[in-house]
């Protein structure tokens, strides 16, 4: 086992954006602990594609709907770091676990904006919030926003509202944990082709057409142009950025 100067937490990391995001900081030389709800399966492969650019990684369950669970995930999660990384802190967080939904404003149920306010907000500001105790000073976190929360899609005003909340609770995270050199930024991808929100991006032609049309660089976005863009945050180059919300559509509704 390899031992790096840094480790990456990625929440949701068994495919798609968290898959690729884990991989651009394994490529910077950074070791990854990744979660996973129930892909344990793929959360495993992931690991293992890790491990075979040279930098040490492991896989452990959560579920950021359940905050009731966070101190048993910690718990373990330090032990894993004592004993995985020959270390007691992480440097970066990136929560990027989520869930989607399409549902008109006025259809849109209690229980689906309940679901969406737990893993979208409210697990993201105590899941942090725990996280702080094993993050290490200078270190970074980035919050997964979306474009939605800056457009006017119908069908996805909970969704939205989610990530609009993210982006504010990111600046205030940003101010509050600067005394501790740690940066906090949110990263807003456009529509991306991965298996989210049922793969509407992936699989629907017409839907693909539509999001081109309206996109400076002529195409939907891929998990591979987001990752690097997370990377970059959680390296040295990035240390004078903090409080920023980063756009990455390709240039969408411009």
């Amino acid at each position: 086992m390899s031992v790096s100067k840094t480790v990456a937490l990625v929440t949701g990391g068994s495919r798609g954006l968290g898959r690729d995001i884990a991989l651009k900081l394994a490529a910077q030389g950074t070791d990854v602990i990744i979660t996973y709800n129930t892909r344990k399966e793929e959360a495993f492969a992931v690991v293992e594609q890790i491990k075979h650019t040279g930098v040490h990684a492991v896989a452990l369950q959560l579920s950021t709907e359940n905050t009731g669970a966070f101190p048993t995930f910690f718990t373990t999660l330090t032990a894993i770091l004592q004993t995985d990384f020959h270390t007691d802190r992480f440097d970066y967080l990136i929560n990027n676990a989520g869930i989607g939904l399409h549902m008109a404003f006025e259809s849109t149920t209690e229980e689906q904006f309940d679901l969406l306010l737990n893993v979208l907000f409210k697990g993201v500001y105590f899941f942090t919030q725990q996280a702080l105790h094993y993050t290490r000073d200078g270190g970074a976190i980035v919050n997964l926003s979306s474009r939605l929360a800056q457009s006017g899609v119908p069908g996805y005003s909970a969704y939205a509202s989610m990530k609009g909340a993210v982006e504010t609770l990111t600046r205030y995270q940003a101010k509050e944990l600067g005394s501790r050199r740690i940066r906090v930024n949110s990263v807003a991808p456009g529509p991306t082709a991965t298996d989210f929100g049922g793969g509407i991006v992936k699989d629907n032609a017409q839907f693909r057409a539509n999001v081109t049309a309206l996109t400076a660089l002529g195409r939907v976005g891929e998990p591979d142009d987001i990752g690097g863009v997370v990377a970059f945050l959680c390296s040295d180059a990035a240390r004078w950025v903090t409080a920023q919300r980063i756009e990455v559509s390709g240039g969408m509704n411009i």
